[in-house]
């Protein structure tokens, strides 16, 4: 399974026989609480390797899918449809509905942007009003 989107940064050298989970949650930006939950709600492209004492072990497959991850979170798309869109991608010749999970996707971030935007003008107002205000009374 390909990851959600490219590796943002180049990870240093990952180790052969990977990383712990904490490593792997530390490079990823999560905790270690986080990265449990999101295997539990099957949001991990597959499940993570075992070393032979039961640890889970982290490769560069599994961090750039869990990049891919945090980047939709970080975006507003709830768990339910990033476990869909995993699930869609765990099968073969699907990229037509990876497309338009993502594209639908695309559309709410733009939503919400725009919506954000209106606000951050509204923010930028009142600042004005306060600085000329405070202009005015220190005179």
């Amino acid at each position: 399974m390909t990851s959600v989107v490219p590796r943002r940064v180049p990870d240093p050298e990952i180790p052969p026989g990977g990383l712990t989970i904490g490593e792997a949650a530390a490079r990823c930006g999560l905790s270690i609480d986080t990265l449990r939950y999101y295997e539990r709600e099957g949001l991990t492209a597959e499940p993570a390797d075992r070393a032979a004492s039961g640890q889970r072990r982290y490769f560069a497959r599994d961090l750039n899918w869990l990049d891919g991850i945090v980047m939709l979170r970080g975006t507003g798309m709830p768990i339910r449809d990033i476990r869909a869109y995993t699930e869609i991608c765990r099968r073969e010749n699907n990229e037509a509905e990876r497309l338009a999970v993502l594209e639908q996707h695309r559309e709410r971030v733009l939503e919400q942007l725009n919506e954000t935007r209106s606000h951050l003008k509204a923010i930028e107002r009142k600042i004005s009003f306060y600085r000329e205000r405070k202009g005015v009374s220190s005179s």
